[in-house]
């Protein structure tokens, strides 16, 4: 299986306000967090990709770690980066930054997520700070639901706003057809109900950090 995402959401680094329409949009960044070789976290991505844009009001961005690798080496406090790292966060940082919104797409590996993922959310703190983060989980008989209840924890310490409703996949492997759509139709009502109360979120958040600027 290729390592490559091909989205069904064309990513814009335009600005979020859509004149056309006369509302501001939403960007939501999809964080793809496994990196294992012969992964099937493309397929789960690419059917949640595929519901957010039914959203006309939602720019998508999948940062998937395995085009975009970070650093595991974190300089010491205080000491400026190793060399490379500042190149390596330039093809993430940003577009966490710009984000309104997440959902992160991950598996369970020993009843919990992903070095990778973990790596990623570790280089950031205020990129998170008072923004929704949604679920999309994938694994065996848990279904991911493990890994989901360990990322609020650490979530929860850099200030995001977790959402309750999440999207979890028993068996993932059987769990699509051919053509990548979910063969149980409860698994497409759940998206929406996922991404209706990410969106609520999203921009009750942002209209309120407008207000009065968030302090950690």
């Amino acid at each position: 299986m290729s390592s490559s995402i091909e989205t069904a959401v064309e990513t814009t680094a335009e600005s979020p306000t859509d004149p056309a329409a006369g509302r501001d949009r939403l960007r939501v960044a999809v964080l793809v967090g496994s990196t294992r070789d012969g992964r099937f976290a493309p397929v789960v991505t690419r059917w949640l990709t595929a519901h957010l844009a039914e959203y006309d009001d939602l720019d998508v961005d999948v940062v998937d770690l395995v085009e975009t690798p970070l650093p595991t080496v974190f300089p010491s406090f205080g000491a400026p980066p190793a060399p490379g790292t500042e190149e390596l966060l330039a093809a993430v940082s940003p577009r966490l930054e710009a984000a309104d919104a997440f959902v992160l797409v991950t598996p369970e590996y020993n009843h919990s997520f992903p070095a990778a993922l973990k790596n990623a959310i570790d280089w950031h703190n205020h990129q998170w700070h008072a923004k929704p983060v949604g679920f999309v989980s994938y694994g065996g008989l848990s279904g991911g639901l493990r890994a989901v209840e360990q990322l609020r924890v650490v979530l929860a310490e850099l200030n995001a706003v977790t959402i309750r409703n999440t999207v979890s996949f028993h068996g993932a492997h059987a769990r699509f057809d051919a053509d990548g759509g979910a063969i149980d139709p409860a698994a497409d009502v759940a998206a929406k109900a996922l991404i209706n109360q990410l969106t609520w979120w999203a921009q009750a958040l942002r209209s309120a950090k407008r207000t009065r600027p968030f302090a950690a």
